[in-house]
C-alpha cells in the first residue's frame, strides 16, 4: 500500500493557490493555479496523485471535505441526481470531482482515503502542505524523489489577518485568541427560515458582513469567533469569510456535523477548510443528547472567557437564545450586541 499525503493552499477567497503530494521517501509534486480556492486546491492534489501513482494507494489529507465525500459516500448521490447536491443545486468543482470519481470508480479496490489532522507535527502532511504553500507563490510546479529541497515555510494566515497565530492548526482549550474577539451566535436554522438560503438568513448575514467589516476598520486585528453550529453561528463564518474578517472555529468536540445532512455537512467542511485555526475543546464524542448539551454549555462558557464582544442573533422571543444573551451580558455587560432577524 502507498501512503501519499496531499495538502491546498490559496492565498485569499479566491486567489492564487497551489497544491502539493509526496509519498514518504518517495516521488513528489506540486502545481499551481492563478485564480482558485482551497478546497479546489485539496482537491487538485489528490486527482494528481492518482493519476501519477498506480497498484494500491492511501490518500492522507487534512480535508474532510475531500475525505468524506469518499468515506460517506457523497458522490453517489451526485451521480444518482445528475451531478446536484442533496439540496438540488449543482455540486461545487465538478470540473475536478468528476475525473476523481471516475478515477476512485475505477479503481475502488486499490484507492482509499484517510484524514489526519493538519499542523499537527505530521511531517509528511507538512511537508506536503509546504508544497502546496511554495506552488501558491511561485505559480511554478515541479516534481522530484525524497524529501523536497529548499521548501518555504507551512501554510500562513493572509496579510488581512495578522491576529492568529499558526493558522491552520488544531488546537485545544488553552488556546486564546491574540487579537480582538468577537464571538457570533444565536438561532438555529427553525428561527431563520429554515436549513437552505432565504431571505432571513441573507438578510442576517448581510448585516453580520457589514457590522464586521464596520469593527475591522477600528480594530485592524478583529478576529471572529464562531462554533460553525447550524443557523446564526454559521452565517457568522460567512460574513466574517465575506468581510475578510479572519474565523476561529470552535468545536465542542470532534466532529460536531456527524448526524448533519450532506448539504449541511458539505457546507461545515467549506468552513473548517476556511478557518484560519480550528479549536477542539473536548477529546471524545458525547454518548448522549444530554452530555452533548452541556459540552455545548461548556463551549460557550469558554466563548464566553475568550471572547471581547458578542453579536447574539436573537428575535427576543426563543428562550433558549434569551438564556445565552442573559449570560454574556453578565460577563460583558456592555458588549454584547443583539441582532434581529428581519420577519
Amino acid at each position: 500500500m502507498i501512503e501519499v499525503y496531499t495538502d491546498g493552499a490559496c492565498r485569499g477567497n479566491p486567489g492564487p493557490g497551489g497544491w502539493g503530494w509526496v509519498v514518504p521517501d518517495g516521488p513528489w509534486a506540486n502545481g499551481a493555479d492563478p485564480d482558485t480556492t482551497n478546497q479546489r486546491m485539496e482537491l487538485m492534489a489528490a486527482l494528481d496523485a492518482l493519476r501519477q501513482l498506480d497498484g494500491r494507494v492511501e490518500v492522507v489529507s487534512d480535508s474532510t471535505y475531500v475525505v468524506n465525500c469518499f468515506r460517506d459516500g457523497w458522490w453517489e448521490g451526485w451521480i444518482k441526481r445528475g451531478w446536484k447536491n442533496s439540496k438540488k443545486e449543482p455540486v461545487a468543482n465538478r470540473d475536478i470531482w468528476e475525473p476523481l470519481i471516475e478515477l476512485y470508480r475505477s479503481r475502488a479496490d486499490e484507492i482509499t482515503f484517510r484524514w489526519v489532522k493538519g499542523h499537527a507535527g505530521n511531517e509528511w502532511n507538512d511537508i506536503a502542505d509546504r508544497l502546496a504553500v511554495e506552488a501558491s507563490h511561485t505559480q511554478v510546479g515541479r516534481s522530484g524523489v525524497g524529501i523536497p529541497e529548499d521548501l518555504g515555510p507551512p501554510d500562513e494566515l493572509s496579510v488581512a489577518a495578522p491576529a492568529v497565530a499558526d493558522a491552520g492548526g488544531l488546537f485545544g482549550a488553552t488556546w486564546q485568541p491574540s487579537g480582538r474577539a468577537v464571538v457570533v451566535l444565536g438561532m438555529q436554522p427553525t428561527g431563520l427560515g429554515g436549513y437552505d438560503d432565504n431571505p432571513t438568513a441573507d438578510a442576517v448575514r448581510r448585516q453580520l458582513t457589514e457590522i464586521l467589516a464596520a469593527k475591522r476598520e477600528i480594530e485592524p486585528d478583529l478576529i471572529v469567533l464562531t462554533g460553525l453550529r447550524l443557523g446564526a453561528e454559521t452565517l457568522g463564518a460567512e460574513a466574517a469569510r465575506d468581510a475578510a474578517v479572519p474565523y476561529v472555529a470552535v468545536l465542542p468536540y470532534p466532529d460536531p456535523d456527524a448526524v448533519w445532512p450532506e448539504a449541511s455537512r458539505l457546507r461545515f467542511a467549506d468552513l473548517v477548510e476556511g478557518a484560519a485555526a480550528v479549536v477542539q475543546l473536548e477529546r471524545k464524542v458525547p454518548d448522549s443528547p444530554q452530555r452533548a448539551g452541556q459540552a455545548l454549555d461548556r463551549r460557550n462558557g469558554w466563548l464566553r472567557e475568550a471572547g471581547d464582544e458578542a453579536l447574539i442573533v436573537w428575535d427576543g422571543a426563543e428562550r433558549r437564545v434569551g438564556d445565552v444573551v442573559k449570560k454574556f451580558e453578565q460577563d460583558m455587560p456592555d458588549d454584547v450586541w443583539v441582532i434581529a432577524p428581519a420577519t
